[in-house]
């Protein structure tokens, strides 16, 4: 079981979660002189508000916290982001379904505590019976391994760690894995892969999963493996490179993701695709001006090296859909222009599929976890005529996050293919830990469920 949940209720201190209207328009005391209490204490069930009441022996013997308007699904983040170690029982739900309830609490009680000397011991919540503990752990684990992932800093987390990580689910669930590194790119046909990450002292990679029975549909994965991205020749400034080291966050998305898939036994071919490199710079860097020929057969001139992710991508896609999938998902963290214009909290999406976009928000709203769909607005694909290539790898100023996408599009061929923007990062709210975030991750879990569950 996932090691911030437990199947044990003895001496589990009871929670009470309340929306402000549902605690106000409250006529009896779940527990004795639970209103009073509130009130001395200043307790009006706003977003986020914790009442810690005493025990016995000076014990902690209920929780109170507020849900606010009871729009944040995995508001008790901000709840088990707070409480002491020990073990706890929801007593009143607020209106929350267990599965946002446990989604939340695991991820407020997160800490990535590699490098402490003093390991976490997160409090943990009481899994009823009735509730199915071990999808609630798998989806905790997929969701701490996507964090532990991005968490750790690029020393401990080049190509070949991202390789070794793949490794270790292909071993776990018996999955094949083919990893082509170095100039054997070249051979192999990823010349972009190779372009981005030879400058590096960890070689470039590009890694190929296999799982299931190939008459079952066929899901494709890929991620962004950029395990730090200085911007190459068009040098980021210090503040746009402190956190660079989760700029193979797309990687982690898809690495955890079939790792539910595995362990769920869904009944799909898999095959993850994720090329990895380290985007740094020597005297081999690829430069501005620079025109690479992708693995497609398309030019792109280069316009900006710090517009790496969506060439390896490139490679990765063209592989991806010559093995003919019938369904095409990658995760990235493409582009700032996102979060310009969506924020940290919600990950955009790219479909022309009407009906996988139909099932990504059906499944966004039972998992609890935010996804919005942007548009693939193909006029803005004039932005990336080059003069002297197929394609410039760079969009300009306005729509970033668009014409990355519409970049990408150039390279798929496959009947249902959906790309996600997704930060990977969050910064502290409520109370959970900032950091490495999973952005998207259980609503296309969600989604392929609905789908897919035998």
């Amino acid at each position: 079981m996932h090691k911030s949940f437990t199947a044990d209720p003895t001496g589990a201190v009871d929670v009470f979660l309340y929306t402000s209207a549902a605690f106000k328009g409250l006529e009896n005391d779940p527990f004795p002189s639970a209103r009073a209490t509130a009130k001395a204490l200043g307790f009006t069930a706003a977003a986020g508000q914790v009442a810690m009441i005493p025990g016995e022996g000076g014990t902690l013997g209920k929780v109170l916290f507020g849900l606010g308007k009871g729009k944040d699904a995995l508001a008790v983040a901000a709840l088990s982001g707070k409480l002491p170690k020990g073990s706890y029982s929801i007593a009143e739900n607020g209106g929350l379904p267990f599965e946002q309830i446990a989604a939340g609490w695991a991820d407020g009680a997160y800490r990535f505590d590699r490098y402490l000397k003093d390991k976490a011991k997160p409090p943990q919540l009481v899994i009823p019976e009735d509730e199915d503990a071990d999808a609630l752990s798998r989806e905790a684990d997929a969701c701490a391994l996507v964090r532990d992932l991005v968490n750790t800093p690029a020393q401990d987390m080049g190509p070949q760690h991202v390789e070794g990580a793949i490794a270790e689910i292909a071993g776990k669930f018996g999955a094949k894995l083919t990893t082509i590194v170095g100039d054997d790119l070249l051979k192999e046909n990823y010349p972009m892969v190779h372009a981005v990450g030879r400058a590096a002292t960890y070689a470039p990679r590009f890694m190929e999963l296999e799982w299931g029975d190939p008459t079952n549909t066929r899901i494709a994965l890929v991620g962004k493996g950029v395990t730090f991205d200085s911007g190459g020749l068009d040098l980021k400034p210090g503040s746009g490179m402190r956190i660079m080291k989760k700029d193979m966050g797309g990687s982690a998305h898809v690495i955890a993701l079939a790792q539910l898939i595995m362990s769920a036994n869904l009944p799909v071919h898999l095959k993850l695709y994720v090329p990895s490199v380290e985007n740094a710079v020597a005297g081999d860097s690829f430069r501005p001006g620079d025109v690479l020929t992708s693995r497609k057969g398309l030019t792109v001139e280069i316009d900006n090296t710090d517009a790496e992710g969506r060439l390896i991508l490139a490679d990765a896609l063209t592989r991806a859909c010559e093995e003919k999938p019938d369904v095409l998902i990658d995760f990235a963290t493409l582009t700032g222009a996102a979060r310009v214009a969506l924020g940290q909290e919600l990950a955009p999406y790219y479909t022309d599929d009407e009906a996988m976009a139909e099932a990504i928000q059906a499944g966004s709203e039972v998992s609890g976890d935010p996804v919005w769909r942007m548009p693939l607005w193909d006029p803005y694909l004039a932005d990336l005529q080059s003069p002297i290539a197929d394609l410039v790898n760079s969009g300009g100023r306005f729509a970033g996050s668009i014409t990355a996408g519409l970049f990408l599009k150039q390279f798929v061929d496959a009947p249902s293919w959906t790309h996600l923007d997704v930060w990977a990062w969050r910064l502290g709210k409520y109370g959970r830990p900032e950091g490495a975030a999973a952005c998207g991750l259980r609503a296309i879990w969600k989604t392929l469920q609905n789908r897919y569950s035998a």
